[in-house]
């Protein structure tokens, strides 16, 4: 019997694509995929040598793991990779990192189908 929490965690997931996603491409170097991506973000609170607690806010990509195919494989992020979001006549540009020791991108869901990809803006083109 398969897992009820499974499956309507599979189903929340294309719901969210279907509903609350809009087209992103993600780059590494020359290899481009277009995915559809749900935005979020995390506010990170970063304490540095002396006890000051810094804030620091990420846009995220939440983006099926499936979905994220670069040199006809599936793969994880990297820090460093771009993703380009269009809007209203501009693209925005964002660099895939996290302050600090954090992980650049998590599994939103305990069954790894969906990444968290946390991000900067870089540029507006």
């Amino acid at each position: 019997m398969a897992d009820l929490l499974e499956q309507a965690s599979a189903w929340l997931d294309r719901m969210r694509t279907r509903h609350m996603a809009r087209p992103v491409t993600y780059c590494r170097g020359e290899q481009t995929v277009e995915v559809q991506a749900t935005l979020g973000r995390t506010v990170f609170e970063i304490a540095d040598a002396y006890g000051v607690v810094e804030q620091s806010e990420s846009r995220d990509f939440l983006i099926a793991a499936a979905d994220l195919v670069l040199g006809e494989a599936v793969t994880l992020p990297e820090r460093g990779d771009r993703i380009r979001e269009p809007q209203d006549g501009k693209t925005f540009v964002y660099e895939v990192m996290a302050p600090g020791k954090e992980p650049h991108y998590r599994f939103s869901d305990v069954y790894r189908r969906t990444l968290r990809i946390h991000t900067k803006q870089v540029a507006t083109e």
